[in-house]
């Protein structure tokens, strides 16, 4: 790994990203014939265009230099405010992503058992015969139900949706649902809505567990640092890890995991019984006050302080200090909170401290989403008579989202045959072998169907165990839909990605695929369009967006920021702000959180958590040759009281153990995480051997997490695994 101070030279970036090898096997023939060599050197004639970043969810806004037809270098885009007219390290990695030497480049069908790697080259044509004729024999067998669909994050994700729905499949679902989805359902059943955190006008945050100094999420990240260094924002973190978000904080706390709704419902111990809120917004935009009122009077902070580990005096002060800021001050609604089986019910209580302090639709406070003014495109699919009811995972946990899906109540359903068969797969852009729990489960689940697609730009772990892999274009070599984000304060905006090099190889877009997919099942109608006529119906309501667009890069929709809900009402039963949910009660959910202690660390074990790295995406760029000099492997980190026990050295290889998996991998000790819990890195150690830079790298964090979930909505309970840690004899 090189020196923290040392510059990389512009060789050292292309040698990275594979460009020097690549060169050396024949002249200024960059990765096997994309230029012809010239006779004499000339001085290369160079453009720029826009686009948004592919490399994280964040999609923030930058410009491409291309030299001779080579992408050579990405800058910010100084016009996109959601990202502060910044472009992280991954973001600067997107070239390296391009021109990855294990980049997939024409289509595979395999040839031996799964996961053994026996490829064998197609043409195109027929790989899309035979993705058709097989998804026509799973509907065929099994119904139009028979098949699942899976995407990430992506602007052309949306087709995969509509290839389901056309083809008759309820089963759809998204990388969200491994860890997104319970905070979303959280703070919409509060708040009606999934609130944006202006943290820029913020004086006081509570961050729970989330990490927006490593884990970059744009504009939070960038504005954190502003409120605090600029403007006197106190910031108190609450993680079991002294991350850099700890490191910047004015106060850390190494909370014990699992306790947070503890320490959450303590705060509305004292800011109810002390009166501490404003009794007149509390009056005229929530509902259940008094209900919550004698639902806290049991969780004072001395019985936080039993649970989390953090002084009573402590908690008391912070719950004053926080309402004393109120409504410029917040909990932050973070991922990566706690994911335990009540995780929707720990963020309930994140959700009902910010109503407690009125600082919905706020300056400083949580606000709504802003109108973006982007049109959708509306289909009517078909209706197959003969299909199932419903999802293979309804009625399972009973606030999923439909849209999301529940991956792991999906994979136990399939395995079971419960409550019907599941045999065909469709997979974009998304890779559960490296990021679901329980990666032998999920082999088990790929080994129960009869055919399996996947497309992607790499041979990813999914993709090694599937039957056809189909390559794809990176997001700098194609045109894809419009997209509306928000940047909480900063913006509400419209992107769009035009292509700024020749595809590599012979990769296509998603759109192309699923289209060609489409006209072979009789459902090319669905997708009787080109995207540029897709984008065209996008932007009808935007007189003139697309001119800015190719100008700056961005479209922004002049919008209301603050008191948008002025003269409307909450999207809830009660139309206010449910501290006290009704609809729970309905279902037979507590409508308020009631605190379940987390079980006990079984003696000489530990608690294994998750996090995120500025520069690790993921299982998506761990194999990243630029990325992989920076983080060029994970590693445990272990506290040296227990290192010392177990007689484990600093840089020791460990064995760490679960009942699902083992995995070996470096320790790192380090008194930067709590002496119950052990941390590592997601990406690492892939089965594929066509990711020369992660195959046998490191450890595989999803063999060794359990498969356990979310009660509410199914969200991947990722902190409830227990392993053992020991020393390997070399």
């Amino acid at each position: 790994m090189p020196d923290s101070n040392q510059k990389l030279s512009r060789r050292d970036f292309f040698k990275a990203s594979g460009l020097i090898a690549a060169g050396a096997m024949g002249g200024p023939a960059l990765l096997g014939g994309l230029r012809t060599a010239q006779a004499a050197p000339k001085a290369p004639a160079w453009t720029s265009g826009f686009s948004a970043c592919d490399m994280c969810f964040n999609k923030c806004g930058l410009i491409a230099r291309v030299e001779d037809g080579v992408l050579t270098k990405l800058d910010p885009n100084p016009k996109f405010l959601k990202s502060r007219g910044m472009l992280c390290a991954r973001g600067n990695a997107g070239i390296s992503h391009v021109y990855d030497p294990d980049r997939l480049k024409h289509p595979l069908l395999r040839k031996g058992a799964r996961g053994e790697g026996k490829w064998q080259r197609i043409p195109w044509d027929e790989a899309l015969d035979m993705a058709a004729e097989k998804m026509a024999a799973v509907r065929r067998d099994y119904l139009p139900c028979g098949h699942l669909f899976s995407a990430g994050s992506d602007l052309q994700s949306q087709f995969v949706g509509r290839l389901a729905e056309v083809y008759g499949s309820f089963n759809i679902t998204s990388h969200e649902s491994l860890c997104l989805v319970s905070n979303s359902r959280a703070f919409l059943d509060t708040f009606g809505e999934v609130p944006f955190a202006d943290v820029l006008h913020s004086k006081y945050i509570i961050m729970a567990g989330a990490n927006r100094f490593e884990a970059l999420v744009t504009p939070d990240s960038m504005d954190l640092m502003t409120a605090m260094r600029e403007h006197g924002c106190k910031l108190v973190t609450l993680d079991p890890r002294y991350t850099k978000t700890a490191a910047l904080s004015d106060e850390w706390y190494p909370i014990r995991p699992g306790t947070d709704m503890a320490f959450m419902l303590a705060l509305a111990h004292v800011i109810i019984g002390e009166k501490l809120y404003d009794a007149q917004w509390i009056a005229e935009k929530t509902y259940g006050i008094e209900q919550l009122t004698e639902h806290v009077k049991q969780y004072t902070p001395g019985f936080a302080a039993e649970q989390c580990g953090i002084p009573a005096e402590d908690i008391a002060r912070i719950a004053r200090e926080l309402a004393a800021a109120a409504p410029t001050s917040m909990v932050y609604p973070g991922r990566r909170s706690s994911d335990y089986e009540d995780s929707t019910q720990i963020r309930r209580s994140f959700a009902i401290v910010n109503g407690l302090l009125g600082n919905w639709d706020r300056p400083g406070g949580l606000l709504a989403a802003r109108a973006v003014g982007l049109k959708g495109v509306p289909y009517d699919a078909p209706w197959y008579d003969e299909n199932h009811e419903d999802r293979i995972d309804a009625e399972t946990v009973p606030m999923m989202f439909e849209h999301e899906g529940s991956f792991m109540v999906t994979r136990d359903a399939v395995l079971a045959d419960d409550p019907y068969k599941i045999r065909g797969w469709f997979i974009y852009k998304t890779n559960p072998m490296a990021t679901a729990p329980n990666r032998k489960k999920t082999i088990e689940m790929m080994n129960k169907m009869d055919f399996i697609t996947v497309v992607d730009i790499a041979m990813s772990d999914t993709a090694w165990f599937a039957d056809l892999v189909l390559p794809s274009q990176s997001y700098l070599e194609r045109t894809d839909p419009c997209s509306g984000l928000q940047g909480s304060s900063a913006c509400a905006c419209v992107v769009k990605r035009d292509p700024l090099i020749e595809p590599l190889y012979e990769s296509r877009p998603l759109f192309d695929i699923v289209k060609g997919i489409a006209g072979r099942l009789d459902l090319g109608e669905y997708f009787d369009f080109t995207m540029q006529e897709f984008r065209t119906r996008q932007l009808a309501g935007l007189p003139g967006a697309e001119e800015i667009l190719d100008r700056d890069g961005v479209y922004y929709n002049p919008s209301k920021v603050y008191g948008i809900y002025d003269g409307r009402v909450y999207k809830t039963l009660s139309k206010k702000v449910e501290l006290y949910n009704q609809r729970y009660e309905q279902m037979g959910i507590d409508p308020l959180p009631v605190y379940t202690p987390p079980a006990k660390v079984p003696a000489n074990q530990f608690r294994l958590v998750i996090g995120r790295n500025a520069l690790v995406t993921q299982g998506s760029t761990a194999n990243n040759g630029l990325l992989h000099q920076f983080v060029p492997e994970n590693t445990l980190w272990l506290n040296p009281e227990p290192a010392e026990r177990l007689g484990i050295a600093d840089g020791d290889l460990v064995e760490v153990s679960s009942a699902v998996g083992r995995q070996s991998l470096k320790a790192e000790v380090t008194d930067k995480i709590r002496s119950d819990t052990v941390y590592m890195l997601t990406g690492f150690n892939s089965l594929s051997t066509m990711q020369h830079l992660a195959h046998g790298n490191g450890a595989s964090i999803a063999e060794v997490l359990d498969g356990k979930y979310d009660t509410v909505t199914g969200n991947a309970a990722l902190h409830q695994t227990f392993v053992t840690v020991t020393r390997k004899v070399a």
